[in-house]
């Protein structure tokens, strides 16, 4: 079977302006530059997409230690971008200008298209536009095969951070359900390695969550409680077919 396109996903850093400094216990600096020398160890990864949350101070030292990390790690993949409920998009737009960083929200190829959505909103929560549905409805052939990748969840997980998932899930699924060529949305933001799908979807697409590169979430706790485990990131696979494979890693520790 034929592979289109084979890339990485990685998510939630929840940087701090001190490198040394940790999130929860984890060394979140450190826990990044770990993913990214993985990842470049792969050859058959031809890019990288972060889904966002890369600060969690806030700080303009933390957008420059995502870069420096990249540095470090000497990834030369083309890394595209999104933004999380954490991030600043001037900031980012800012620090994420030179390659390999790569701001373009279409990824094409021959039998594929990976269409990047910024459902970041004025709350935690995540929330799409008219607009941005009506661009998607623009961008969208119907000749290839999607994945859309954005931050927030369009399905409950079943644990705390559903409370800031995205808002207008079943306007996001009437979307959806008109295109029997998206085969796959890939997330961020809950800190765990998930597989979902919506009730309301009606081909049953599944919604494919990324492990984050900081902590992952306790899913028995009512906030924010590290579950001990590493920092992970994921590999798809999308094939000429429509099939789609994905694998979470976690770092060893």
């Amino acid at each position: 079977m034929h592979v289109d396109l084979s890339f990485a996903q990685f998510t939630d850093c929840h940087l701090l302006a001190d490198k040394q400094a940790c999130h929860h216990g984890a060394p979140v600096y450190q826990n990044l530059v770990g993913v990214l020398k993985e990842i470049k160890q792969n050859p058959q990864v031809n890019f990288a997409v972060f889904t966002g949350d890369l600060t969690q101070d806030h700080s303009d030292e933390s957008y420059q230690n995502f870069v420096e990390a990249i540095a470090e790690s000497q990834i030369t993949i083309p890394v595209y971008w999104l933004a999380g409920n954490h991030d600043d998009r001037v900031l980012l737009n800012n620090f994420l200008s030179e390659a390999p960083f790569n701001n373009a929200k279409q990824i094409e190829a021959k039998y594929w298209q990976v269409l990047l959505l910024d459902s970041k909103s004025e709350t935690p929560a995540g929330e799409l536009t008219k607009e941005q549905f009506n661009a998607l409805h623009q961008t969208i052939n119907p000749k290839k095969f999607q994945m859309l990748m954005m931050h927030h969840h369009a399905v409950d997980v079943g644990y705390f951070i559903d409370h800031h998932g995205l808002n207008n899930q079943n306007d996001f699924w009437q979307h959806i359900n008109l295109y029997p060529s998206i085969k796959a949305i890939a997330c961020g933001h809950v800190h765990n390695a998930l597989m979902k799908k919506h009730k309301n979807s009606v081909y049953q697409v599944p919604v494919i969550t990324c492990p984050a590169t900081s902590i992952q979430f306790d899913q028995t706790a009512s906030s924010v409680v590290s579950a001990g485990l590493p920092a992970g990131y994921r590999i798809h696979q999308l094939c000429s077919t429509g099939e789609v494979r994905s694998v979470y890693h976690f770092l060893a520790n």
